[in-house]
């Protein structure tokens, strides 16, 4: 059986800003996922970054920002994930803005979250496991 997995912001960012980073989340991108989930939160940031930081210009960045919508499972915030990200603040002590990232998550079954930003290996409610790809 193959896993859902989340990918957080910062891996999308190295796509398209840092070759040997955006190789690796390349590669992970392109294993034999059930599925990958996006969040609208997510592809908000996206879009920042990449021109907040000028990776890319406004155009460019929505047309990622398009691709991604297009291509992979993209969940809304909702109050069932804003509840639960104040939950997971609490128990794990991460800001809430990474705690609404493993909040979504978990609500959205994934098995899996790839994060450079919190701990790897650990296992959030039994059953989400944080992974570093770059460990």
């Amino acid at each position: 059986m193959k896993d859902d997995v989340f990918i957080d912001t910062n891996l999308w960012i190295y796509l398209y800003s840092d070759k040997d980073k955006g190789d690796k989340v390349r590669r992970l991108i392109d294993e034999s996922y059930e599925e990958i989930v996006i969040s609208t939160q997510v592809i908000g940031e996206i879009f920042s970054v990449l021109t907040k930081k000028r990776f890319t210009d406004k155009k460019k960045a929505k047309e990622i920002a398009v691709d991604l919508i297009e291509n992979f499972k993209v969940v809304s915030i909702n109050e069932t994930i804003t509840t639960k990200a104040i939950d997971v603040c609490c128990r794990y002590d991460y800001s809430y803005w990474d705690s609404l990232i493993v909040a979504t998550a978990l609500e959205n079954d994934c098995s899996t979250l790839f994060s450079e930003d919190l701990q790897d290996n650990q296992i959030i409610d039994g059953k989400l496991k944080i992974v570093n790809p770059f460990v």
